[in-house]
């Protein structure tokens, strides 16, 4: 509440600027960390519409903020000891009006294509990171606590579950699921087409994921918890992840070898390396890069 958010007035600024380009917006208010950082819910749409929405969308906070005495950061990690940003990604797939996700006796009302498509989320996850967490500064926010998706689990309920099935509505409509890992430092078109062929991957072998966790993952038995994996600590173990492990991105010509060896050089060259040869702050291009 006013006046710990200050950025209400700002925030609807931001908003009917979104709108006035062709974006709908859904929701927007505080988030839990720190009086500065926000949400902004765009409404669902198709794949490419979404990541020009996002490219968009960053650029329009950037310039209200900035015409407002403002600045805007969308590095994932901003701040040591508070929650980081996330780009929390909603998927469901549909056959014309038919929502394929959606089974009214399955367990948070998922389809077996659901949850298959959630095995190939997790089955791929280290190799998916490379896009959808393409930073070093990501992996300072995927670490426990502050709400993070570290955990290579689905559920209902917990925030730490890499997949996460949302229970506001129990509408066909609105059934879908919420992979949490990726952050706002993410090319949004290899992100989500990358997110797509690990689903539909998962969907065409039946990859089955681990069981649904819906208990307080941190208070687990240390017996119970050493069963659960988790995301890769480090930009350089995503990379190595998706070096070996990218045959289901090549499937129908999506993505193309040449794609994948240029953003592993880069990635190397660009943030690994230069990370370990310079000091720590380095990372603070970021803040205004991502």
């Amino acid at each position: 509440m006013p006046p710990t958010d200050r950025l209400q007035d700002l925030r609807s600024k931001i908003m009917l600027a979104m709108i006035a380009s062709g974006i709908e917006v859904e929701v927007h208010h505080h988030e839990v960390g720190t009086a500065g950082q926000t949400e902004i819910d765009m409404r669902y749409s198709t794949l490419t519409r979404m990541a020009d929405q996002v490219m968009m969308y960053k650029y329009i906070v950037k310039n209200v903020c900035a015409a407002n005495g403002y600045t805007a950061t969308f590095m994932p990690k901003p701040m040591f000891g508070d929650n980081g940003s996330g780009m929390h990604v909603h998927m469901s797939l549909w056959n014309g009006t038919n929502n394929l996700f959606f089974e009214k006796n399955g367990y948070a009302l998922i389809s077996d294509s659901a949850r298959w498509y959630i095995g190939g989320l997790i089955k791929h996850a280290a190799a998916l990171l490379a896009f959808a967490a393409p930073t070093t500064n990501s992996y300072r926010r995927l670490v426990p606590g502050y709400e993070a998706p570290i955990n290579l689990i689905y559920s209902q309920r917990n925030r730490s579950a890499i997949c996460r099935i949302p229970m506001y509505s129990t509408s066909p409509k609105a059934k879908r699921l919420e992979f949490r890992a990726p952050d706002p430092s993410a090319n949004p078109y290899l992100t989500f087409a990358a997110l797509l062929m690990a689903g539909l991957d998962g969907i065409k072998n039946k990859i089955e994921p681990p069981k649904p966790m819906d208990v307080d993952l941190y208070e687990l038995e240390p017996e119970e918890r050493k069963h659960v994996k988790n995301t890769p600590g480090s930009l350089q173990e995503s990379l190595a992840a998706l070096q070996a492990d990218h045959a289901f991105l090549l499937d129908g010509g999506v993505f193309t070898q040449d794609l994948i060896d240029t953003w592993l050089a880069m990635k190397k060259v660009k943030d690994v390396d230069a990370v370990a040869l310079r000091p720590h702050p380095y990372e603070f291009f970021l803040y205004y890069d991502a």
